[in-house]
């Protein structure tokens, strides 16, 4: 008996080492090399999203790492490097913030302003304060951003 829980033992060993499989939950936040999806009507972006290479953020702009509805990201689309707000997450979200089916990002200059002139989807109505506050505290101007949406949550 012995030898058979040794034998046993070593196969289970030996096929998790071949299958690689993960342990760990899914994790549903935006952090490093996470796909985002374009949602304004930048020309990068739409070539982007047309092509099937959807922007990877590779930076998140805020302490802890992780990013919330509001927080500026660095992506990397179509090998640049450009600025986004977060306006659509996936993760769960505060009471009265919506749930997204994607995670959706806005691309941005370096002075704040958008680089599309349209946002196809709904944004929520907590970024308008969220992106308020961010306007007055870091001097560059984000509510272009909601003056460019067509439709809120």
């Amino acid at each position: 008996m012995l030898n058979g829980k040794l034998v046993f033992n070593d196969a289970l060993k030996c096929n998790s080492m071949i299958r690689k499989f993960h342990t760990t939950n899914h994790c549903m936040e935006i952090q490093k090399l996470t796909r985002l999806r374009v949602v304004d009507n930048s020309e990068i972006g739409k070539q982007a999203m047309a092509e099937g290479k959807p922007p990877k953020c590779i930076h998140i702009y805020n302490k802890t790492g992780v990013g919330m509805i509001g927080d500026k990201v660095l992506v990397a689309i179509k090998g640049e490097k450009k600025k986004g707000i977060l306006v659509g997450l996936k993760q769960n979200q505060k009471p009265k913030v919506p749930k997204f089916d994607s995670n959706n990002v806005v691309l941005i200059d370096d002075n704040g302003t958008p680089l599309g002139t349209r946002i196809h989807v709904p944004i929520p109505t907590i970024l308008r304060t969220i992106l308020k506050e961010k306007t007055h505290t870091k001097g560059a101007d984000y509510t272009k951003i909601l003056g460019i949406a067509s439709r809120f949550i």
